[in-house]
């Protein structure tokens, strides 16, 4: 099978060559549509199920919701975890499924275990799905300012115009409105008033909801015409409240106006943004969808973002202060780095130790055709490319051109010692079949060395099985090359040396002739050489222990994050005070250029319920971002 493969490749090297530039094709493809992050995903299918019951105490929100949805999500097919988190107002269901299950499915699964217990909630409490996101779905945050408009206007335009716009962008799953006031109507009943009409806060409650809506009617045909009926009762301006009818007495009505005040506020607030010691700002934070393109979602949202321009009122501006390609193009940069010091490093070694430079450039073509192949593998096997997919082809590197220095290097040698008359072709045949099988049983070793790291499982495995798969498809890929492309590269650039030695240089010859002596003494003197092997090996292994051991790789994004713990009933205010006096502190170190820090931040990322009131949470922890 082997010698068939070689025959047919110089025999059909238009066709090799063609297929090598489909390859670069398909590669460069591969890696354009390739998803990158920082890190693989290390979270199984996760559905997350957020409960909001305004008012509600802990132990009330644990009784009346948490139990009731923890006892209907019970016995899920395929759930492996179920557990819960409740607090003031709010409650988080996690549901976890075992690895390989379609989320889309079991999504379905949890919605419909959902609509059997929603009518057994409180009436006021709102149920629902969290976007389908992971831990690692912070893709972009953005400050919106200026236009002399209030924070909470500005709140306003990121949820009717910014938040609408941007989720329409391939990739997101939702956009979180954070800081700012999210504006309403507020009615404050006067007790005295009330007493004095015989009128209950709760008839006033009862008079505005039944008096904000709507009301369809029938047609009435008029000519050749039909109109629709309809009574508009829906509340629009404060007036609108004002006057709404909440009882009669004497025959006079007593509207909202007699018995209350009536004006514009804000829904009650759990967190908070603040920047740079400027006060509070409003932010939006881009959620990435579980398994899409980083890379090319934020792309979509910054064209989005110039497109949104054009509708912002003037003077409002829109601020990124976090970029997840900031992260994804400095992952790039250091496998593009590592392979461009790779090929002139094998350059290098190969003139020297050659003394051919063609030899050289046959040699370091397989670098660029098997990382290429590997890309394109990875995206027809979904294999997503991060820190460690990334660190396992840059660690392969050095591995990939093993198999084409022996090949390349054999064939170097035949040519220079060829007869005459004999056909180059056939040389290369020769040379390429003669060291097929130790490059192949080379190759495999070390892919079989792999395995067991193919065998881990649980998060072991989501760490390091995407290093195990890239390694072991760039050693594939190279090893093809190598018996099919790279004899047809060298049938092109590679000449017969007939006459001239074996085209070994200088430094092999002096290599030689250290190596062989030392050679001579370790055959000559066994015991000794093997027991300096062991006492090298003992020495490496008491050594082992002092190395310092991380689990997960240190990534640096350039940006440091400090989290402040508060006591937890700290109010809002005092909690954004404390923020103040930090932003001030930190604003004093050398090379920050800003700081942005999220008050109640514990659970911001949570909230699925829409445009209202995303930063439900307590105001006792404080993240900052130092930019």
């Amino acid at each position: 099978m082997i010698a068939p493969l070689i025959r047919f490749s110089l025999t059909q090297r238009l066709m090799l060559l063609l297929l090598a530039a489909a390859l670069v094709i398909a590669g460069l493809w591969g890696f354009r549509t390739l998803p990158i992050d920082a890190f693989p995903d290390i979270t199984s299918p996760q559905v997350q199920v957020i409960a909001k019951a305004p008012g509600m105490a802990p132990s009330e929100v644990e009784t009346r919701i948490t139990f009731p949805l923890e006892m209907e999500m019970q016995g899920l097919p395929r759930q492996t975890v179920l557990r819960s988190t409740t607090k003031y107002a709010l409650a988080v269901i996690v549901i976890d499924f075992e690895d390989g299950t379609d989320i889309y499915w079991a999504r379905s699964q949890v919605a419909e275990r959902l609509n059997q217990v929603r009518a057994s909630l409180p009436a006021n409490a709102e149920v629902g799905l969290a976007p389908i996101t992971t831990p690692l779905s912070e893709l972009y945050m953005y400050r919106i300012e200026g236009g002399g408009l209030s924070n909470a206007e500005l709140r306003a335009v990121q949820d009717w115009v910014i938040r609408p716009r941007l989720r329409t962008v391939a990739g997101v799953a939702d956009v979180n409105s954070l800081g700012g006031e999210v504006r309403a109507f507020e009615v404050a009943p006067d007790t005295r008033k009330l007493a004095a009409h015989g009128i209950a806060v709760d008839e006033l409650a009862q008079a505005l909801a039944a008096s904000n809506r709507n009301a369809g009617g029938d047609r009435i045909n008029r000519g050749d015409e039909i109109l629709l009926v309809r009574t508009i009762g829906a509340l629009q301006t404060l007036d609108d409240v004002r006057a709404v009818t909440v009882a009669t007495r004497h025959g006079v009505p007593v509207h909202v106006a007699d018995v209350a005040t009536v004006r514009l506020g804000a829904l009650t607030r759990y967190g908070g943004v603040t920047y740079s010691a400027q006060g509070e700002a409003v932010t939006g934070l881009v959620l990435l969808r579980k398994g899409e393109n980083g890379r090319s979602t934020v792309e979509g949202v910054k064209i989005e973002m110039e497109a949104l321009k054009a509708a912002l009122p003037k003077g409002v501006t829109i601020t990124p202060f976090y970029d997840r390609t900031d992260l994804i193009e400095a992952a790039v940069w250091t496998v593009e780095k590592a392979l461009g010091e790779a090929v002139l490093l094998v350059l290098l070694v190969l003139i020297v130790l050659l003394g051919n430079m063609r030899a050289a450039l046959t040699v370091a073509l397989i670098l660029p055709l098997s990382v290429l192949a590997t890309f394109f593998l990875m995206r027809v096997f979904g294999v997503t490319a991060n820190l460690m997919s990334l660190g396992g082809l840059a660690i392969a590197v050095g591995i990939l051109v093993d198999a084409a220095v022996v090949v390349v290097e054999n064939v170097h040698t035949q040519l220079a010692r060829a007869p005459k008359g004999v056909d180059r072709l056939h040389l290369v045949y020769r040379a390429t079949l003669e060291v097929a099988v130790p490059v192949i049983a080379g190759v495999l070793i070390i892919v079989i060395v792999l395995l067991p790291l193919f065998s881990l499982s649980g998060l072991e495995g989501k760490l390091f099985t995407p290093l195990a798969v890239t390694i072991a498809f760039a050693l594939i890929a190279s090893l093809v090359l190598s018996l099919t492309v790279i004899p047809v590269l060298a049938s092109f650039l590679m000449r017969s040396t007939a006459g001239h030695g074996a085209g070994e240089g200088r430094v092999a010859d002096w290599l030689h002739r250290i190596y062989r002596p030392v050679v001579a003494w370790a055959l000559a003197h066994r015991g000794t050489a093997v027991a300096a092997a062991l006492a090298l090996l003992v020495v490496a292994a008491a050594l082992f222990p002092l190395l310092g051991k991380e689990f997960m790789p240190v990534m640096d994004e350039g940006t440091t994050v400090v989290i402040i713990e508060k006591n937890p009933n700290i109010s809002l205010e005092a909690s954004l005070a404390v923020d103040a006096t930090y932003h001030r502190a930190m604003m004093e170190l050398p090379e920050v250029t800003g700081v942005m820090s999220r008050t109640g931040a514990d659970e911001l990322r949570l909230d699925p319920m829409g445009l209202y009131q995303t930063d439900t949470t307590s105001a006792s922890l404080g993240f900052f971002w130092l930019l």
